[in-house]
C-alpha cells in the first residue's frame, strides 16, 4: 500500500474515532445500529481490517494501532450507551411507578411501661379483676375529700400537685384511688377492679423520681373481707409477676385505708445489683395497701356496717425498673430508639 494512501487511511480512522466519541442516541435501536454500523460482520472496521494485509511491514504498526482505537472506541461507546439507557429505564420503572411498594416500615414495638400495665393486668383478670378508667383532669372531691384526705394534708399544698384551677378546685389526678371512688359511686358491690393510669405530681425528676409516672391501684368490696383476703392476693400477684413467694407486710399510714401497710418482697441477694437495689437487705418495696377506710366507703355511699373491703397501689415504672433492671426513670420518656429497641422480642 502507498505511503501517501495509508495516511488517507489514517486520517479516515482518526475521523471516523472522532464521529464514534460525538455519537448520542436515545433508544436502544440507534445504538444496536451504530454496533453494526462499525463493530458487525460487515462493518466499517471489517472493511479495514481487511486492508491490513495490503499495508507494508514498516507501517503496520501505525496503521494496527489506529484500527485498535477505532474499534475500542466503538465497543466502550455502545457499551457507555446502554448502560444508560438501562439505568434511565430502571430509574423510570422505580420512581414512575405509582403501585410500587412503599419504602419498608420499621416494625415498632410496645413500650415497656404498656408490656407491664398488660402482665399487671393478666395477672389480676386471672382472679376476677375488671379493669375501670377515669378522668386525668380530677376534682378535689374525686381526688382527696371522698378519698378521707384532710384539708391540711400535703398532697393539697400547689408545691406537691398540679392545679389547674381553684374554686373550685381541678387538679391534675396525683393517684388514680379518684378512679376507685368514681368506680363505687356507680356500681354496687361486690366490687373488684383494678385502675391503671397515668397520674401527676410536682416533684423534681431524678432517676428514681419524676412529675408523670403511672399507677395501677386495686380495690374489693364485698361482705366479710379480711386483712387475710388482701395478703393472699398480693402473695398470688408477686408469685405471678416476680416468681417470688415470700412476702412482708410492714404497717404503714394512708388517709384512705386503716390498718395500711407497705409491701415488701424478698428479692434475694444473688448478684451485686441485687445488694444495691435493696441496700444489702434482700428486701424490696414494692407497693402500699390496706383495709378500706370506713369514710370512704360512706362517702361512695356504701354501708361501712355492711361491706368492708382492702385496696393496694403500686407504681408500674418501679415494677418496670425492677423487671428489666433499667436504671434510671427517665429513660421511659426519653424516647430514645435505642432504649426502646430493646422490647422489640417481649410479646
Amino acid at each position: 500500500m502507498p505511503y501517501q494512501f495509508l495516511m488517507k487511511m489514517l486520517d479516515k480512522v482518526k475521523e471516523l474515532i472522532g464521529e464514534v466519541q460525538s455519537f448520542k442516541a436515545t433508544t436502544k435501536d440507534e445504538v444496536e445500529s451504530f454496533r453494526i454500523k462499525y463493530l458487525g460482520s460487515k462493518g466499517l472496521l471489517k472493511d479495514l481490517f481487511s486492508e491490513f494485509k495490503n499495508v507494508d511491514a514498516e507501517l503496520r504498526k501505525d496503521f494496527g494501532q489506529a484500527l485498535n482505537n477505532l474499534k475500542k472506541s466503538a465497543e466502550s461507546k455502545v457499551a457507555e450507551l446502554n448502560d444508560a439507557l438501562e439505568s434511565a429505564v430502571e430509574e423510570k420503572g422505580v420512581y414512575g411507578d405509582l403501585t410500587r411498594p412503599s419504602e419498608p416500615i420499621e416494625l415498632g414495638s410496645r413500650h415497656p411501661i404498656s408490656l407491664v400495665r398488660n402482665q399487671i393486668i393478666e395477672v389480676f383478670n386471672r382472679i376476677g379483676f375488671t379493669v375501670s378508667e377515669g378522668p386525668e383532669i380530677e376534682d378535689d372531691w374525686h381526688n382527696f375529700t371522698a378519698l378521707n384526705l384532710p384539708e391540711y394534708h400535703p398532697a393539697r399544698d400547689m408545691q406537691d400537685t398540679f392545679f389547674i384551677e381553684q374554686d373550685p378546685d381541678i387538679l391534675l389526678r396525683t393517684h388514680t384511688s379518684s378512679v376507685q371512688v368514681r368506680y363505687m359511686e356507680n356500681n354496687e358491690p361486690p366490687i373488684r377492679t383494678i385502675s391503671p393510669g397515668r397520674v401527676f405530681r410536682n416533684e423534681d425528676i431524678s432517676a428514681r423520681a419524676h412529675c408523670i409516672f403511672h399507677q395501677v391501684e386495686g380495690l374489693y368490696i364485698d361482705t366479710d373481707v379480711s386483712f387475710a383476703d388482701l395478703k393472699q392476693t398480693l402473695l398470688y400477684f408477686t408469685k405471678e409477676m416476680f416468681g417470688k413467694s415470700k412476702i412482708r407486710l410492714r404497717p404503714s399510714y394512708f388517709p384512705f385505708t386503716e390498718p395500711s401497710a407497705e409491701v415488701d418482697i424478698y428479692w434475694g441477694l444473688e448478684t451485686e445489683t441485687d445488694y444495691r437495689i435493696t441496700k444489702g437487705t434482700g428486701w424490696l418495696e414494692i407497693m402500699g395497701c390496706g383495709m378500706v377506710d370506713p369514710n370512704v366507703l360512706k362517702n361512695a355511699n356504701i354501708d361501712p356496717t355492711k361491706y368492708s373491703g382492702y385496696a393496694f397501689g403500686m407504681g408500674i415504672e418501679r415494677i418496670a425498673m425492677l423487671l428489666y433492671q433499667i436504671p434510671d426513670i427517665r429513660m421511659f420518656y426519653e424516647n430514645d430508639k435505642r432504649f426502646l429497641e430493646q422490647f422489640k422480642s417481649i410479646i
